[in-house]
């Protein structure tokens, strides 16, 4: 396999990402008074900008010529690595803020948001063993990276209104 056949599917990827943040900068703006408000919105409009930008830059990254797969791994093990201590940190900071009630919604979000990552830094291990083949790793990434930062577009365009 060489990396030029997933050229294609890189630039798609990255041109999606880059739209999907705009769309959540755009909710953000629209909602800003209202998202300040909840102690737990700043984070997670924060935490999809960040997945989005994870999947921009593995896309980036997998687009530069002539790179080793033990380079091409270690970029996406690091940048895998990176957002799980981000995003985690920021959830269990937000964690004990919430309403007790509420905390059940904020678990979940917690969940789906390291199974969004967890792909990145296994396909970064995979690249660095196996070689290029491992980067069928980085999609389950990809596609819950989308529907993350699609369900927190959601919240901040229309469920903070309810």
């Amino acid at each position: 396999m060489t990396m030029n056949e997933w050229n294609d599917f890189w630039m798609a990827v990255a041109g999606s990402a880059a739209a999907l943040t705009g769309l959540i900068f755009v909710g953000v703006s629209i909602s800003l008074k209202e998202l300040l408000a909840n102690p737990q919105l700043p984070s997670r409009a924060i935490q999809s900008l960040l997945l989005l930008m994870t999947v921009l830059v593995v896309s980036i990254l997998n687009l530069i010529p002539k790179q080793s797969s033990i380079l091409i791994g270690l970029e996406v093990l690091i940048t895998g690595i990176i957002v799980w201590a981000i995003t985690l940190r920021a959830d269990l900071k937000v964690l004990p803020k919430i309403e007790t009630k509420n905390r059940k919604y904020i678990r979940q979000n917690i969940i789906l948001t390291q199974f969004a990552v967890a792909p990145y830094i296994a396909a970064g291990i995979i690249i660095c063993i196996v070689g290029r083949d491992g980067i069928y790793w980085i999609i389950p990434g990809i596609i819950l990276c989308f529907i993350k930062a699609l369900l927190d577009a959601w919240v901040l365009l229309v469920e903070i209104y309810r």
